[in-house]
Parts: structure tokens; sequence; C-alpha cells
């Protein structure tokens, strides 16, 4: 829910501002959230400078990844955007093993190629009429899948406050640099003001929740039930935006949640059996 607001909202100041510079400011005020948060539940102690290599290579990736992300909503059908972004669970299954040393299951594989198909059926790409919108969103998935894989790894060992603060913290960097490298950066208009805060919020919540998930189950587990974004998507788009909705959207987004709904059972029926 929170990506889903925060693609409205992105939309809303797209023409303000450029992806670095919403990037810079959603990184800004997300400081001062993670800080003043940490300090009404006194989590502040568990803000450390501990494997800040690590915290780079998550960092980096998602820094990418949202702002390709960013630039793609504004010129695509969001349906599309989000659906090209699902595929961050093929990369993830790819990677997990490697960085990891994740097991590779049968109905994880089996979850992720019903889940692309269902991807395909909406997109229904054709090669002839590619364009940057389709190909940023896709590149924005692998820098999507790097940062999941990334934090699984960090929740091993770094309190979800830790995280939260060198996210925030390092892509405030990124976005200075590279918002100033033409020397110029645009400061939003008032009226504009609470959509670039609607923005952070959301963003920071999302990936609050999106890290406590991953340091309570499988990367491979944690990303494709993220595809039950898609029908909500569609629909946002649709009333919001006029973007078209067809039967095919339903067809798609059925066959994620079936993909979906069968890895987490799966999934649990195995822990179940394995307590037992």
């Amino acid at each position: 829910m929170s990506f889903t607001v925060m693609a409205i909202a992105g939309r809303a100041i797209s023409l303000e501002l450029d992806t670095f510079e919403i990037m810079m400011y959603r990184s800004a005020i997300g400081v001062v959230v993670v800080l003043s948060m940490a300090r009404v539940f006194g989590t502040h102690k568990d803000i450390a400078p501990t494997r800040l290599g690590l915290h780079f290579l998550r960092n980096i990736s998602h820094f990418a990844g949202q702002n390709l992300w960013f630039f793609a909503i504004t010129v695509i059908p969001l349906a599309q955007v989000f659906a090209l972004e699902f595929t961050s669970p093929i990369w993830v299954l790819l990677l997990s093993p490697l960085v990891l040393s994740e097991r590779l299951t049968a109905n994880r594989v089996l979850a992720a190629i019903v889940g692309f198909i269902g991807i395909l059926i909406v997109t229904r790409p054709d090669p002839g009429s590619l364009n940057m919108g389709q190909v940023a969103a896709a590149l924005a998935a692998i820098g999507f899948a790097g940062s999941a894989v990334f934090t699984r790894l960090l929740t091993r060992t770094d309190k979800i406050t830790n995280i939260l603060f060198w996210l925030t913290a390092m892509q405030l960097v990124f976005g200075v640099i590279c918002a100033g490298t033409d020397g110029q950066i645009a400061l939003p208009q008032f009226t504009s003001l609470p959509w670039v805060v609607l923005v952070s919020l959301t963003g920071l919540f999302a990936h609050y929740c999106l890290t406590t998930a991953l340091s309570l189950a499988p990367a491979t587990v944690v990303i494709p039930i993220d595809f039950t974004r898609l029908p909500i998507v569609a629909f946002v788009g649709m009333f919001l935006y006029d973007e078209s909705l067809d039967r095919y959207v339903f067809l798609g987004a059925a066959l994620i949640f079936l993909a979906n709904y069968t890895n987490i059972w799966l999934e649990s029926r195995r822990k179940t059996v394995t307590k037992t």
C-alpha cells in the first residue's frame, strides 16, 4: 500500500522535481524521521558505523533502482511499471543462493515462473514498441532485487533502526551529489510540499515493513508477496489517470496471486513439518 501511495505522490511532483531531487528531499526527511523515532522508542543506540561496505552496496542498488522507477512512473502506465518491477523475484532467486546461501526449492522457482507468466500477460511486451520507460522499469527491478538480497544479509547482524538510518543517510548524500551535478537544485513549491513529505513517509514506512519482513523470512518468500500490488495499482491508474484496464490485467493478476498463495502455503507447511 505504501509503495502504491508513493507512486501517486511521485507522479504529482515529477514535473517540478527531477528524480535525483525527489530522492534527495525524500532522504532528508527520512533522516529526521528515523532519528526522531529512534529517540522516541529508545533504539538510537542501535545506530552504529558497522558493515558500511554492505550498507553501501545495499543503498547504491536501491538508489539506482528507485531513480529509474521514479522516471518510469512518469512515462508509462503504472500497471506496466509495477509489472516490470515485479521481475525482481527472478533476480532474487538467482542472487539468493550466491549471496545468502538460501536453498533454491522447487516451489519457489515455480512461484517465480508462474508469477512472471502473469506479468507477461499483463504487459504483453512487444519488442517493436519497447520504450525507455519500460527499459527503466525493468532495470529498476534488478536494483530492487540487489537491495532486497543485501537487506536480508544485513538483517542477520544489524537492527532495523540502523539499516533505515544508513538507508536515508547514504541516499541523502547520493541525492545531493547527483542532483547538484548540473549546479542547480530546484526547491519544491509550497503546494508540492505535502506530496514531497508523502513520498518520504510512505517510502520509509514501506522499507520498514520490507526490512522487518526480510528479518523474519527468506527473500525468495518475502519478495513475491509484493506481486499483490499489481491489481491495486491497475485500478489506481484507471481511476486517477484514465489508464486502460482490460481482462488481461485480471488474468495476469490471478496467476500472480495463485503463485504467491501457493508459495506461502507450501513454505508454511514445510516449516510446520520441520518443527514437528
